[in-house]
């Protein structure tokens, strides 16, 4: 992975709604670049396969516009079949080798770590471009998703040289402690797609102070 893609890990990082219309979808992730998000996250657990292709095809257009990475969730044949910029990991989401091999080495590999700083020692190990840890806060997305903590992040930050990305409940106010413990990114669904003004709400994120 060059330096360069992989520094781009970095600031408001949002991840789609579950939203089947595909005009819709764009309308909202364009007034989320809008308001200066760095990084998005396509993730539509409610979608067919046919309507996944469509609208990551639709993404990889738009986020070229703002000049900005495209990451898919789960799929790494997704990610290759669009030309995205990366694939984020879940914890059962297949291998990091088996995504690098499809994906080669050009493109993001990001892993969900949760709350296990194990976890994030060995998906860099395997060659992870970035780890996320999670939930920090009540998450609507995600209510019974194990907790992880500032602590979590400092620890991460003095052990690993890779871009750290906190999830989970996260907003404008209880972000910026995340991002003084160590984290490069604040990724985010609700806070910015569920606001009523959705570029303002994704510009409160990026006027936070990012490392």
């Amino acid at each position: 992975m060059s330096q360069n893609l992989n520094a781009r890990i970095s600031g408001l990082y949002v991840i789609t709604p579950d939203e089947l219309n595909t005009a819709e979808l764009l309308r909202k992730v364009r007034l989320a670049l809008l308001g200066g998000a760095r990084v998005v996250q396509y993730r539509n657990k409610i979608a067919v396969a046919a309507l996944r292709q469509e609208q990551a095809e639709a993404l990889r257009e738009l986020t070229h516009e703002f000049a900005v990475p495209l990451i898919i969730n789960d799929d790494a044949l997704l990610a290759q079949q669009v030309a995205a910029d990366g694939v984020h990991m879940g914890g059962a989401d297949g291998s990091v080798a088996d995504a690098r091999a499809l994906l080669g080495s050009g493109r993001l590999i990001g892993v969900s770590c949760y709350n296990r700083l194990a976890s994030a020692h060995e998906a860099v190990r395997l060659g992870a471009d970035y780890v996320a840890f999670g939930s920090f806060f009540a998450s609507t997305v995600k209510p019974d998703a194990v907790a992880a903590t500032p602590d979590l992040l400092r620890q991460a930050r003095r052990e690993l040289a890779v871009p750290l990305v906190a999830i989970g409940g996260i907003d404008a106010q209880n972000g910026a402690q995340l991002l003084e413990a160590g984290a490069n990114a604040l990724a985010v669904i609700s806070a910015v797609f569920a606001a009523p003004d959705i570029q303002h709400a994704a510009r409160q994120f990026s006027t936070l102070d990012y490392p």
